[in-house]
């Protein structure tokens, strides 16, 4: 599903080169839970960023679910994205000015928004926020409001799903109600690639890597 080859990347600075990446090399197979940790500024975020063809490497060749992502437009990756991977972060990223109907619909591909609302209805009843479809973010809690973005990230039945730090804004109950539904998108075959600094979340996950320095290696 993910595979990584000699991948670096590096930011450059007015201060100088700031290298996030330093030549990882990684796979992760179909159907993989991996949890990826480490210290802040440690590259977790720019690594789910490349993987989800959001940046590009400065060196090395990313492909997912074969196709090389690192080599295609940006065009390209974004109809690649729709098509094969829902996003959580941990703002969530939701539109204030939007509903939240319409902020499930922002991921839908054009021209399929009114296939799509069936599905963002179904997802957010499944999530009991079938009474907040009219609403705004500023209405919701924090935890509705990740709801809501898990909505969004699953709405087009992606293969893969990238986390960063999903859990980090929400209370207990939240966090393993969200950690709950990425483990029944796990068992029905999908693949997770979850950043986090939360050991609860990290030990969901089948597989634990650590990266420090811009360089990954199996976790405990």
């Amino acid at each position: 599903m993910i595979e990584l080859e000699g991948v670096s990347k590096v930011f450059r600075t007015r201060n100088g080169d700031v290298r996030a990446l330093d030549g990882v090399t990684l796979r992760v197979n179909d159907g993989g839970f991996v949890a990826i940790r480490g210290a802040s500024g440690c590259g977790k975020s720019t690594l789910l960023s490349l993987v989800g063809g959001l940046a590009l490497p400065t060196v090395g060749k990313i492909t997912v679910a074969g196709n090389e992502v690192s080599g295609m437009s940006p065009a390209q990756r974004a109809e690649f994205r729709t098509d094969n991977i829902g996003f959580v972060f941990q703002m969530f990223h939701l539109l204030p000015y939007l509903t939240v109907l319409d902020n499930v619909l922002v991921a839908a591909p054009a021209g399929a928004r009114s296939t799509a609302a069936e599905r963002a209805k179904e997802l957010l009843d499944t999530f009991s926020l079938s009474d907040r479809l009219l609403h705004r973010p500023g209405q919701l809690s924090v935890g509705q409001r990740q709801r809501v973005a898990m909505a969004r990230a699953l709405l087009n039945r992606p293969a893969l799903l990238l986390a960063d730090e999903p859990t980090g804004n929400l209370d207990p109950e939240n966090a393993a109600s969200l950690l709950d539904t990425m483990a029944a998108f796990h068992r029905d075959g999908g693949t997770i690639l979850l950043v986090t600094h939360d050991s609860q979340a990290a030990e969901r996950a089948g597989r634990i890597l650590e990266l420090d320095q811009g360089r990954v290696r199996e976790g405990t």
